[in-house]
């Protein structure tokens, strides 16, 4: 019986309409800037007002979904009779999946004729909504919710996902450089190349010179890295930077005859990390 669902959480960076258009359930994870005792979810702040507070000076701070969030969350679709597959945020780059797995053992005894499985996406913004269409597909041919989860499992370290940033101020405030290296690389120029690894972290590839030669190398890694059994599909992220995205996207049509099926902005949960002018490439590959 095919009566399950998919759900996952806003770090998927699948804006409203995309996620009713997909049938999708979400949860929402939540962000405050410094100084401002307003918590805010997801949706609840355009993208342009978010990165415009950044390039303003305003530090971002964001929360995980909790697990009374996703227990409210799952309970009513449970209580309308279906069954959950949850594909979650990276477990690697927040505790949001874990909330979620901790709720579905806490709602098992509830309802124990129901079904609610989790997936650790390894992923971050448009790798997951990559993950969640390709498992829609999975399921809209007839597969099972155990077949969806194993399908998501076995897909999932192929879900290639490339970075480059404007500014490295935003990863020096997370932490993920020093304050020496950010300094010194803006004034180089340095634009670094990130992607997500297979334990679902942020690992810095390289550091390239020069904002346009940052966004060539994500085009290029498609031309290496793409799996040539698989579509000729790509999906793109951006932070406030929808011309540079649109020119990556005729990039690469133009150079690989791929196809850019999605672009979506980059949300504020991955964004108050990498900051305005993030842009990101995701695709189908022989590996990540």
């Amino acid at each position: 019986m095919n009566n399950y669902v998919i759900y996952t959480d806003s770090a998927c960076d699948l804006d409203a309409k995309m996620l009713s258009q997909r049938g999708i359930y979400c949860s929402a994870l939540s962000f405050r800037f410094d100084g401002d005792g307003k918590v805010y979810f997801d949706n609840q702040m355009s993208t342009e007002e978010f990165y415009q507070r950044m390039k303003n000076g305003e530090c971002a701070k964001t929360s995980a979904v909790n697990v009374e969030s996703f227990i409210s969350g799952f309970s009513k679709l449970l209580n309308q009779g279906y069954d959950i597959l949850y594909l979650g945020f990276s477990s690697a780059l927040s505790t949001t999946y874990n909330s979620a797995r901790l709720a579905a053992e806490q709602l098992s005894d509830e309802y124990p004729k129901r079904k609610i499985i989790t997936v650790d996406t390894l992923a971050a913004s448009a790798g997951i909504a990559l993950l969640i269409d390709l498992v829609l597909e999975k399921k809209k041919s007839g597969a099972s919710i155990n077949e969806a989860k194993e399908y998501a499992d076995s897909i999932k370290h192929k879900i290639c996902q490339y970075f480059t940033v404007d500014d490295l101020e935003y990863l020096k405030r997370g932490g993920r450089i020093s304050p020496s290296a950010a300094f010194f690389g803006n004034m180089l120029g340095i634009k670094p190349l990130l992607h997500v690894d297979n334990n679902g972290r942020l690992v810095n590839l390289a550091k390239i010179r020069g904002r346009k030669t940052s966004i060539i190398a994500l085009s290029d890694k498609y031309g290496e890295m793409h799996d040539d059994t698989a579509p000729k599909e790509v999906y793109i992220s951006h932070a406030d930077c929808k011309d540079e995205a649109e020119w990556l996207k005729k990039h690469i049509e133009e150079k690989y005859n791929a196809k850019a099926k999605l672009i979506t902005s980059v949300g504020s949960v991955i964004g108050a990390h990498s900051g305005p002018g993030t842009i990101a490439l995701f695709f189908v590959g022989k590996e990540r």
